[in-house]
């Protein structure tokens, strides 16, 4: 399970971009990954919208910001591209990336429990130790503490 101050697990997924996104490529970089239930939700195209409205900033701080969720690269094709979305989507179909970061999770809504994905962040420093955790994510305002939290890398 992945913890603050731990090194962040090796993920290589399938990217929005073509090809596909490792970690490893990743290192010197500090990374915002936020996992998201499902493309063109109000929830999640908001956290989107906010990330993409921030995206200069974020990158001001010296970090790149992937967006994961279990929908498809077609999905997020259309996602990033009805939204703007200016950094990458990744897919994890399988669920592997997701159970890993234990974000995969029996949720309940209208008395109906099925898996799926709990919104949570994870800021993971330049030399692939995770800094921060956020776990049940509340959207509104979100990305300011993302911000923050990059001020003190």
């Amino acid at each position: 399970m992945p913890a603050e101050g731990k090194k962040a697990p090796a993920f290589s997924l399938p990217s929005v971009s073509g090809g596909t996104v490792s970690l490893k490529d990743l290192k010197g970089k500090n990374v915002v990954l936020y996992f998201y239930p499902k493309d063109n939700t109000p929830g999640c195209t908001q956290e989107s919208c906010d990330f993409r409205d921030n995206f200069a900033r974020i990158q001001a701080k010296g970090a790149v910001v992937f967006g994961v969720s279990p929908d498809s690269i077609a999905s997020h094709e259309k996602f990033r591209s009805k939204y703007d979305l200016p950094f990458d989507l990744l897919s994890d179909e399988s669920h592997e990336m997701l159970e890993t970061y234990d974000v995969w999770k029996e949720k309940n809504m209208y008395g109906r429990k099925f898996m799926g994905v709990e919104r949570t962040t994870v800021l993971i420093d330049s030399d692939g130790i995770i800094r921060r955790i956020w776990p049940k994510v509340k959207v509104k305002g979100h990305v300011d503490d993302v911000l923050a939290a990059l001020e003190e890398l």
